[in-house]
């Protein structure tokens, strides 16, 4: 998303009261990040987007860093007055294809740091800000996976990072019930992006062959988050499974 893409997104509710809500959307500067911002400002959303990318972003945020992240949360109170909606996507897959045995532990512990540190503390700042504000509550949706359900070879860290994404989502939907804060996640399955990209060209299967993987487009996700996004607080999408219809998902293994 562009400078000029953002502002007007940014323009359209400056207090949220207007148009859909505010949101913010983490890891926004490619790939399913960038496609649900899109989607999101095009439905009529005030954007706050977050990552790494400062060209691409509004605001230059490392998810594991708990300082840069609730000063992502106080610029987003401190411009819009309030926080509708976190889609909380920013994630890493860490090495590809290193076996388990030799995952050098600072590997593991990047992986577990932005996929679910980095995913705990943006929805902490979020609960917090949703807590507070009037009127109250608001919706957070975490990006999953489908290795949250079914590892691949040799992914013992994203896999498990996502697993317990599933946990986390569970505990944010229980504990925000007193407060209108509802919680879901979207588990994604081959969307066309960066990460995906050797899918393309042939990937590890479980018996140890290569094989080439369908993929679907990044705004055929978008749309499930958008939808997800503009349910009312009464009701949550409690867990959505996008995938491409014919990757080895079903059976996989």
């Amino acid at each position: 998303m562009n400078t000029e893409q953002t502002e007007h997104a940014g323009r359209a509710t400056r207090t949220g009261r207007a148009g859909r809500g505010v949101a913010v959307v983490t890891g926004a500067g490619s790939g399913i990040g960038r496609a649900v911002a899109l989607a999101l400002a095009s439905g009529g959303w005030s954007l706050a987007l977050a990552g790494r990318r400062a060209e691409a972003l509004c605001v230059t945020t490392d998810v594991t860093d708990a300082e840069e992240v609730a000063a992502l949360f106080a610029a987003v109170r401190e411009r819009f007055g309030r926080l509708d909606l976190l889609f909380n996507n920013a994630g890493t897959f860490g090495p590809g294809g290193v076996p388990l045995e030799d995952l050098a532990v600072a590997d593991w512990r990047a992986v577990v740091e932005v996929n679910l540190t980095g995913t705990f503390l943006c929805a902490q700042a979020a609960y917090r800000l949703m807590k507070e504000q009037d009127p109250q509550g608001g919706r957070i949706i975490n990006n999953g996976s489908i290795s949250a359900h079914a590892p691949r070879p040799h992914s013992i860290a994203y896999t498990a990072t996502k697993h317990a994404v599933t946990g986390l989502t569970k505990s944010l939907s229980l504990d925000g019930r007193p407060y209108r804060i509802a919680c879901g996640q979207i588990d994604i399955g081959n969307a066309a992006t960066e990460m995906t990209e050797r899918m393309r060209t042939g990937i590890l299967q479980a018996n140890g062959e290569l094989a080439v993987e369908p993929v679907m487009a990044a705004a055929d996700v978008a749309r499930t988050v958008l939808h997800m996004a503009e349910l009312p607080l009464e009701a949550n999408v409690q867990f959505a499974t996008v995938m491409a219809t014919n990757m080895p998902y079903v059976g996989r293994g």
